[in-house]
């Protein structure tokens, strides 16, 4: 994949149209003024979370011995629940609100936006890209800008589109994370069967 292809895969395991919600509830009950700055504040904690596992990830699944082909089917298995949860969701809901005060860290920064899923396809792109580093680090700030875009915009989204809108989004959403993921499947069960 080139860069605007990891990018398009990492936003949509970031998935912030799905965050919305959660952005807006955990927000609900933090001063107007400081809304803004505390949701930019936790965007900027899960994207040096996102670049640590970037840059360390890889050597955690290295010296478990793992090849890359065994790494990359895990991810698109990982990436194709993902996706089925976000086509149909389950009845747990929100991650719930905050006791008290401003969130710090959780749940906004992880894991809304880098949580398990996102983490764990950032380790598997380390070890399977074929091209330079820089690529992926340039793919991670993309998806991140236009993530970090678009949960800045939520309560301006969540009017926009209302609640049937953003679900609809959403679930477009994990039909092409589904297809993302049954490709790199395909690619890497190719590889290990030795079929051209």
């Amino acid at each position: 994949m080139d860069i605007f292809g990891i990018a398009v895969l990492i936003f949509l395991v970031t998935d912030p149209f799905g965050n919305i919600a959660i952005y807006l509830a955990a927000l609900k009950n933090v001063a107007a003024k400081r809304r803004l700055w505390v949701a930019g504040r936790e965007l900027l904690f899960a994207l040096a979370l996102l670049l640590l596992f970037l840059t360390f990830g890889d050597k955690a699944l290295s010296a478990l011995g793992l090849s890359r082909e065994a790494i990359a089917i895990a991810g698109g298995i990982i990436l194709f629940v993902i996706a089925m949860r976000m086509i149909f969701p389950g009845p747990q809901g929100l991650l719930g609100d905050t006791p008290d005060g401003e969130p710090m860290l959780v749940p906004l920064a992880t894991p809304a936006v880098a949580g398990p899923s996102a983490l764990a396809v950032l380790m598997t792109l380390r070890n399977t890209h074929q091209g330079p580093l820089w690529e992926l680090y340039a793919a991670v700030l993309l998806a991140w800008a236009a993530t970090a875009f678009i949960l800045l915009q939520a309560s301006f989204l969540q009017r926009f589109l209302g609640p049937r809108g953003l679900t609809a989004v959403e679930r477009l959403m994990g039909m092409l994370l589904i297809m993302l993921s049954v490709d790199m499947l395909l690619d890497n069960l190719q590889s290990v069967l030795h079929i051209e």
